[in-house]
């Protein structure tokens, strides 16, 4: 029951801290952060008790919810499942602690909204029903569509309604999908089910395979975002509250990186071959184009969102590689960048509380006034170009190694790509923590101890993956390696001596 209680606790947290408005909005803020505490420790404590790294899936719970139309309500968990838990509830902590004093109006409807997103994205994580993992799909729309649209900045109306249309079309033919899969899946075997154990056994004509993986493809690119499916998400993180543009960047962008590793490739591997060298140049494309138009934004967060689309573009890059190597890079790039973008989102909304704007012409020689937080500031800025010794640096160059096997052309572009992260990143600390001080600016505070309880685990983290990165490698080994189906066949499965001379720190060659 555990991985009920995880989806259970949010959602009944999120209704208990809507009515605890009435009585103290305190009492609501405090309800939202408990029951995120509480789940995190749930998690905790299931991976103690746990080995990660163990074949199969570790915990399962099934009880039949519609079985004329057989609906259940299953859920799983594996070591990639885990993983990407752990991180839903770091940064859930974090974003109640960022919108305590931020938040002012309607309180626990904000922080019903904020649980019902995190409930969402856990059941996403968890579920192994296709019919189910579509309700929690809507489920992550609907509360973050209020969050923009309430609590967002001047065009906040505008942000949520392209949020909702694009995420709702791209949802739309997913279901699509789903129902074809269901229909096609029962004619032959003359079971209709939405469990994902007995879809991943059907046996699809080429061309009927193709269309239905689109239909999930285009809902998972339009998530993560990938160019062109990806104009929805500038816009929504300008708008957003910084809890709101913290969860975008730090979760909801990897439901869709989750859909490519968990539907796409086991459920359509021929299709997914097929479509495997346009994939790729969508996120090669992707990431060049980000970092121009990151380089190119006034505004902030908008710059920080396009770095999002430029990072994105490598996890398309490596989940169409097709080996250990790269989908291990993709797995770490969903953790680092959800961490280190997330902060810079955070960072971000610290400095537009302070001085009122998120122009970078109007800000300029913070490091002076803000030491602290420009050293913070550094060492996110540092993740986002890929520093060595940071978790992003081996996300990208595990990413890379993987599809230089594959494609070499468009490998050697992406390294491009990296030269253009270096840029955008840099100009973020040159127009806003060095260069002339704006006289207009009175002095304003560094990190309140709350930023610094939020900002500083932030940190450690980052650098504790980068330098130790075979946790994450450890615990999601298995479940990559049933991605690619190494039993069945060998060839699509590289060996992986570069990640073990990662963890290992071994200079050696092959």
């Amino acid at each position: 029951m555990i991985l009920a209680w995880l989806i259970i606790i949010l959602m009944a947290g999120g209704l208990l801290a809507w009515v605890a408005e009435r009585f103290n909005t305190e009492i609501s803020r405090w309800i939202s952060l408990l029951a995120i505490i509480v789940d995190a420790i749930l998690i905790l404590v299931f991976v103690s008790q746990h080995n990660l790294a163990a074949e199969g899936w570790l915990e399962e719970f099934s009880q039949p919810w519609i079985p004329t139309f057989g609906i259940s309500f299953h859920l799983s968990i594996d070591g990639l499942s885990a993983i990407l838990l752990m991180l839903t509830f770091f940064l859930g902590v974090m974003a109640v602690l960022i919108s305590w004093k931020e938040i002012d109006s309607r309180i626990g409807f904000y922080h019903f909204n904020l649980l019902w997103v995190l409930a969402g994205i856990t059941g996403v994580f968890l579920t192994m029903d296709l019919f189910l993992f579509y309700f929690f799909w809507e489920v992550m729309l609907i509360p973050m569509y209020f969050l923009i649209g309430i609590w967002g900045h001047e065009n906040k109306r505008y942000a949520a309604y392209k949020f909702f249309i694009f995420t709702q079309a791209g949802g739309l033919l997913m279901l699509l999908a789903i129902l074809a899969l269901y229909f096609y899946h029962g004619a032959a075997t003359g079971t209709f089910t939405f469990d994902y154990m007995a879809l991943l056994n059907t046996h699809l004509p080429p061309n009927v395979e193709l269309w239905i993986m689109l239909g999930f493809l285009v809902a998972f690119l339009v998530k993560l975002p990938v160019v062109p499916f990806h104009t929805w998400l500038p816009d929504a993180h300008s708008q957003a509250p910084t809890a709101g543009s913290l969860i975008l960047a730090g979760l909801l962008l990897k439901t869709g990186a989750y859909g490519l590793l968990r539907f796409i490739l086991p459920l359509f591997p021929n299709a997914s071959q097929e479509v495997a060298p346009w994939a790729m140049l969508l996120g090669v494309i992707g990431i060049l184009y980000g970092a121009v138009l990151a380089y190119a934004q006034t505004d902030l967060k908008r710059l920080v969102a396009y770095t999002s689309v430029s990072h994105m573009g490598f996890i398309m890059l490596g989940v169409f590689a097709f080996n250990e190597i790269a989908l291990q890079g993709v797995v770490m790039q969903m953790v680092a960048h959800g961490i280190s973008t997330g902060a810079l989102f955070v960072i971000a909304g610290c400095i537009a509380e302070r001085i009122h704007t998120r122009d970078v012409d109007e800000m300029g020689g913070f490091w002076k006034r803000v030491p602290q937080m420009g050293a913070v500031s550094m060492v996110f800025v540092m993740a986002s170009l890929g520093l060595p010794g940071m978790a992003n640096f081996i996300a990208e160059f595990l990413t890379l190694v993987g599809a230089w096997e594959t494609a070499k052309v468009l490998t050697i572009f992406a390294a491009i790509g990296v030269v253009g992260a270096t840029v955008y990143s840099l100009r973020i600390m040159q127009k806003v923590f060095y260069g002339n001080v704006k006289s207009d600016h009175h002095a304003f505070p560094d990190l309140s101890i709350k930023e610094k309880i939020i900002l500083f685990p932030m940190v450690i983290v980052i650098i504790v993956l980068g330098l130790f990165p075979a946790f994450i490698f450890d615990n999601t080994r298995q479940s990559v390696l049933t991605v690619l189906k190494t039993d069945a066949d060998p060839v699509k499965t590289r060996n992986v001596t570069s990640v073990q001379l990662l963890k290992t720190g071994s200079h050696e060659s092959e």
